[in-house]
């Protein structure tokens, strides 16, 4: 009953996601589950990126978006990935705030999954939840995970040395 229960909300979630992102041009938000960081990291072989980890109820986070967007602009061979640690649910208010920053045409994500601390766990053992949360991947996938808002001198530094 349990696994049959939890497929059902998978595929609810699934359809909202598909329905909404065909209604959303240049917009596509990916649900991210167990299995998702290991896609991600497959999709990145051998190239150097950044994680940001975000949340709509997250002041910080927000403060840190049009940052993000000029990085992305001025480093436009580097891949951002925003995961949006919300509630799939919260498409309407997670597309608004990328829209409004600009961040609508990098690859997207939010949590699909109940279980938030399973989620955390599949990106990273030692991190307990706070956000924001920024990882910087080189291209042998050595990570560098940092929690708080960062300037744009640490963002670059950062940068440059995953780009090495």
């Amino acid at each position: 009953m349990f696994l049959k229960k939890r497929f059902l909300s998978a595929l609810i979630i699934l359809g909202a996601l598909l329905s909404y992102s065909a209604s959303a041009e240049e917009f596509n938000l990916k649900p991210f589950d167990a299995g998702s960081y290991q896609q991600i990291l497959a999709s990145n072989a051998n190239k150097p990126f950044i994680l940001v980890v975000w949340s709509i109820t997250c002041s910080s986070c927000l403060k840190e978006m049009p940052l993000i967007s000029q990085l992305h602009q001025k480093r436009s061979e580097l891949n951002i990935i925003m995961l949006a640690a919300d509630d799939i649910s919260e498409v309407t208010k997670i597309k608004s705030i990328l829209q409004k920053n600009q961040l609508t045409g990098i690859e997207n994500w939010a949590y699909a999954d109940e279980n938030r601390m399973k989620l955390q766990f599949s990106i990273d053992q030692k991190w307990y939840g706070e956000m924001p949360r920024t990882y910087f991947f080189d291209k042998k996938h050595q990570q560098e995970g940092i929690s708080g808002v960062l300037s744009e001198a640490d963002y670059e530094a950062r940068i440059t040395k995953i780009l090495k």
